[in-house]
This record gives structure tokens, sequence and C-alpha cells, in this order.
């Protein structure tokens, strides 16, 4: 009897004990997922208020395991988002391998994922091999040496060159230089430089007693708001200098921020709308391809000097006289030197005025043709007429000027056609790496433009 009553006593308390666990387990569930709920509530609520400054946030290649607090809170991201953000990263071992995975993370909305998924440098899924892991690495050792700076400087002339030996990682730097460019092409202040996403705490800390910035934004200031697609085809601040449209060439439109498209068109409306030359800057503004905007940016460097016009029709007779007295020359091409010859001659030999002209002005740019070949080249030129002149005339390459990178000046560098787009780098490399080696391992130029570049080098 006792015994009995003794058994139902024990199921009855093994009744209430699993009855206790089952009460706190669905009690901590319950938390659990409200806790989960209330943080993805808080990751569209705050995404949400912020959408409206999306437009401020100037997105760049970056790489997830690079970022600190700061960075990501830079991104759009609370405090506390932020802090569930680093702290999955080191549940999962301390670094993102892939998008997927970084997706998981439950404080990253779908909406806010989806707007930085396309800047995110990670591999769509999780690989076997180690490829991931040896590029993070190498960003680790890049950044590893940290930021140094010794001397005040104006980071709005700052290129990314001179970035990267600051201590940033080649895709931080251009970064850096993107954000300037949304912002007009100036950093304005220390606090909108603070603002760039790329920069850590850390870093800003370092750089802002030399930075020559002044400390707060001016109240008048309105960054002006780009989409996503602008800002990924943001072209570079263009630096004007005065110039004749008329003494452009190919390469001339293109350095003023014109595509290769564009700057063809811009020739081809010249040269046969105009019959070779803009003589007002109604004719330059006509030209389709040149916006209203561009058109205003350029016009104050814009300098129209008749004495380049091409002859017009009131001029025929003169022109004609001139062909005339030069076809009574006869010269003899094959005693004539191609860096020597005259615009006279070439009309004589068969050219137009204007494949004459083209031909004389990039010789004159190159400061003499180094081959045979550049004279072929020549941007819109008779190509006919240039084979038969190189097999008649000789070419006499013994007068050409040459220099070392590390010698050659500056204002050469910055105007031969084969140097001027590498002239800041060189310039920057040889003052602490005067190896002529070590200055073409930096510069990175393409193996036909380094062929070309070495005609006229010692």
């Amino acid at each position: 009897m006792k015994s009995n009553l003794y058994a139902n006593q024990s199921k009855k308390q093994f009744i209430a004990l699993c009855a206790a666990g089952a009460i706190v387990f669905a009690g901590f569930t319950i938390f659990r997922n409200s806790e989960v709920n209330n943080a993805i509530s808080e990751a569209n609520v705050a995404f949400s208020q912020n959408k409206t400054n999306n437009s401020e946030i100037v997105l760049s290649d970056f790489d997830p395991n690079e970022l600190d607090e700061g960075q990501w809170e830079k991104l759009g991201f609370s405090k506390k988002q932020t802090a569930t953000i680093l702290k999955y990263k080191n549940v999962i071992g301390g670094e993102f391998k892939s998008k997927e995975q970084l997706k998981k993370c439950y404080a990253i909305s779908q909406e806010k994922y989806g707007e930085l998924e396309p800047f995110i440098l990670l591999p769509e899924k999780k690989t076997s091999n180690n490829n991931y892991k040896f590029k993070s690495f190498a960003n680790q050792n890049i950044n590893k040496k940290g930021i140094s700076v010794t001397s005040k400087f104006n980071p709005d002339v700052y290129s990314q060159s001179q970035w990267e030996a600051l201590g940033f990682s080649e895709r931080q730097a251009a970064a850096i230089i993107k954000y300037k460019n949304y912002l007009g092409g100036s950093f304005i202040s220390k606090e909108k430089f603070k603002e760039c996403f790329i920069i850590s705490d850390e870093n800003y800390a370092k750089l802002s007693p030399y930075l020559i910035l002044p400390q707060n934004t001016p109240e008048n200031f309105s960054s002006k708001n780009f989409s996503k697609s602008e800002n990924l085809t943001q072209k570079p601040t263009i630096r004007y200098n005065a110039f004749d449209p008329n003494l452009l060439d190919f390469d001339g439109w293109k350095a003023l921020g014109f595509s290769e498209k564009q700057s063809e068109v811009i020739l081809n409306y010249k040269n046969r709308n105009l019959k070779g030359s803009f003589k007002n800057l109604e004719e330059l503004k006509a030209c389709f391809v040149i916006s209203d905007e561009k058109f205003e940016e350029m016009k104050p460097f814009v300098r129209l000097n008749p004495e380049n016009f091409v002859q017009n029709d009131t001029q025929n007779k003169a022109q004609n006289f001139i062909k005339n007295t030069i076809a009574e020359a006869k010269t003899d091409f094959s005693k004539i030197d191609i860096n020597q010859i005259t615009y006279r001659q070439l009309i004589e030999f068969g050219f137009d005025e204007k494949s004459a002209g083209m031909l004389i002005g990039f010789r004159k740019k190159l400061g003499g043709f180094a081959s045979e070949n550049q004279i072929l080249e020549t941007y819109d030129i008779d190509k006919e007429m240039a084979q038969k002149l190189v097999s008649t005339a000789k070419l006499n390459t013994s007068g050409i000027e040459k220099f070392t990178l590390v010698d050659a000046p500056e204002e050469w560098l910055k105007n031969h056609p084969y140097f001027k787009y590498s002239a800041d780098k060189i310039i920057y490399y040889r003052i602490s790496n005067p190896d002529e080696k070590k200055i073409w391992k930096f510069i990175k130029v393409k193996p036909e433009y380094e062929a070309k570049m070495r005609l006229y080098l010692k």
C-alpha cells in the first residue's frame, strides 16, 4: 500500500518537473524569437530612416573584413547593428568568406544587402580553395604598416598613388578619390573628409592634424545628389588651362574629359562641317556631344587665335598661288628628312591641308618622329600618302632629344603625348626611388605604351 502511494507521488513529481521544463523552454524560445524579431525590426526601421540619406553615402568596392566599427556605422548601420555584425563575424571564425555568408547576418536587412552587394569584394559562395584567404591576407599586409604621414598636405590634390604611399590599399585609395569627386572635386572640410566611409576613426585621428582643410563645413554647402549609376561612372575633376580648340588633337580632347567616341565626333565636326576650324564660341557650343554644362566649364579657358584658322573660301586664290609655286619647286623627296619636311613640301608631295597639318602638329608634340610607324599612326592622316612618304623620303632620328625617367624635365613629361598620362607617377616615384627599373615597375604601363615611351629615352 505504501509502495503504491510512493509510486503515485513520484509520478506526480516527474509530471510537474516536465511541465516546468516545458514552460521554461517555451519562454526561452518566445524570448529568443522576440529578440531576433526586434533586431530585424530595428534593422528595417534604421534602414528606412537612413534611406533618405543614402545618396550621401558614396559607395565603393570594399572588403567587409577590413571594416571597423566606425566604418560600418558610416555605411548607415546603428551601433547595435554594427555590434551584431562584428559579433557574427567572430562567431563564424573571424572573417566573412562569401557574400552568401554575410547575407545571413540578420542585422543586415534584405534591402540594405541589395544596396551593398554590388560593391562587396567577396565570392558569391564559399569555395574550397584558398583564393579568397590569400587575397584577404594580401590586403591585410598592405594595411599592416598603418598610415604614415609626417607633414601637412592638401588632400584635394593627392593622386591615387599618393594615397597608397600614405598606407592605404589600392581600392581604399580609389574609394577616397571617388568620394572627393562626389563632393565636387574637393573634400570641403575636415568634417566632410571624416565622413568618407573608408577612413576609419583611427586613421582620421592620424591624418587630421596634417590636413590643409578648414575644420567645419561652410553653412551654405549642399552636396549634389547622385544616383548609384552616376556614382559608378563619376569622372575625375578636370583641371583646365588656356587652350585653342583648333590645335587639339584626339588625345587633347580626351584629356579634357571626353570619351574616345566623343573626341572623334568633335574632330569630324570641325573638319567636315566647319571646314577645319572653330571660328567662334557659338560653333564650338553647337557640337552636339559638348553639353551645355561642359561648354560653360571650358568657356573661360578657350582661346581662339585667328592665325590657327584653316583658310576659307575667300582665300582660295592665295592658296592656289601657294600650291602652284610649290609645284614649280619640284623637290627631290628622296633627299628630304621627314623630321625636317615642311608644310609646303607636304602639300607639294600630295597631302591635303588637313593631313599635312596633322603630321606637322604630331611631329612637333613628339619632338620628332623616332620610327616610321609613328608617321603612319598620325591621327586623321591620309594613310596611303603617309605610306608613300615613308617609302620615298628618309627618316633621320639623330636630332631627337632623349632623357631618362630620372632626369626628364617635368614640363617635358607632362606635355609629351607618350608620357603625359604617367607624368605625375614618374615625378612622384623618382623622388624616393631614383632607379629607372623600379620606376617602370611602379607606374605599371601596358607593354605597347612602354615600347613607345622607350623610343624617347636614353
